[in-house]
Parts: structure tokens; C-alpha cells; sequence
């Protein structure tokens, strides 16, 4: 099995680096004929399924792309709802949070056991199979997040607890 993973196309706030959730943005002219480009690239593929996020930018790339016929709405695939922090740069919200970084600041997921599974080891670096190697039991606690006195490596700071 294979997962392609495709980003919508350009619009104006992503241009300008401004984060983007709920806002319902149109893609730009550029934005329109790079969803046309990764359309012929996707041509052969052969889906099975296809899903898109329910946002306007991620079903019209869909559409240019040539699998509208074909694709669902699937409403867990849009993006991070960014709340305050919508429409603003990073180097804006870093004026009233110095150290606030997306990936890093503390984010609850309340999910399932084999997506929490896959999430972990693919947050160390390990491929999906491993999953296996990860129990997860029902109503447990796992964090992950980053080695304190190196940001730049991912830890696995509790699991199944």
C-alpha cells in the first residue's frame, strides 16, 4: 500500500507565511497551475480512494489535479484549527511568545490505539512496522516530545501509562 500525500496549491496567506485553518482561502493563479502539474504527475497513479480535506484550497487543487470525480470529504484531514494564532506569521505570535514553536508547544490528541501506535514510532524516526513493537492500552497516557537539552531529538518521554 501506498499513501500519497498531497499539499493544496498556493494561496495568499501561504504566501505569506500566515498560518491557515479554518479560513477558507482560494488558491492563487500560481497555486492553480501547480495543482494542474502535480495532476499529471498523479495521472498514472491508479487510486483506490481518494480523500481531501473539506477546505476550499484542498478541493479545488483536487479538482485541477483531475481526481474530483473521484474523491471524498473527509473532514479529519483539514488542517489544525490555529485559534488565535489564525492569519498571524510566526514571527508575529514570537513578539508575544518568544519561544513558541507549532511543533513543540503541548498539543492533547485524544485518538485510537494503532494511530497512536504509528504516530510514536514515526515521531523517533522508525518506520510503521515497528508499531507493532508499541502496546498501547485503553485510556492510557504517552508523551512525546523532544530531549530537553536538545531540541532537535524527538523522545519518547512516557508510554502506555
Amino acid at each position: 500500500m501506498r499513501l500519497y500525500l498531497i499539499r493544496h496549491g498556493e494561496t495568499e496567506w501561504s504566501l505569506a507565511g500566515r498560518h491557515t485553518s479554518r479560513t477558507d482561502v482560494s488558491l492563487t493563479e500560481q497555486g492553480e497551475q501547480d495543482a494542474r502539474k502535480v495532476g499529471e504527475r498523479l495521472r498514472a497513479a491508479g487510486f483506490t480512494r481518494v480523500f481531501t480535506s473539506p477546505r476550499q484550497r484542498a478541493r479545488r487543487t483536487s479538482a485541477l489535479a483531475g481526481l474530483t470525480p473521484v474523491a471524498e470529504i473527509e473532514p479529519d484531514l483539514a488542517e489544525w484549527d490555529y485559534g488565535d494564532y489564525e492569519g498571524q506569521q510566526s514571527g508575529d505570535i514570537r513578539k508575544g511568545r518568544p519561544d513558541w514553536n507549532l511543533f513543540r508547544d503541548n498539543v492533547a490528541l485524544f485518538s485510537h490505539g494503532h494511530f497512536g501506535r504509528v504516530l510514536a514510532v514515526r515521531w523517533i524516526g522508525l518506520p510503521v512496522i515497528k508499531g507493532q513493537n508499541f502496546l498501547l492500552g485503553t485510556a492510557s497516557l504517552s508523551i512525546v516530545g523532544c530531549e530537553p537539552n536538545h531540541p532537535e531529538v524527538p523522545v519518547i518521554a512516557l508510554w502506555n501509562s
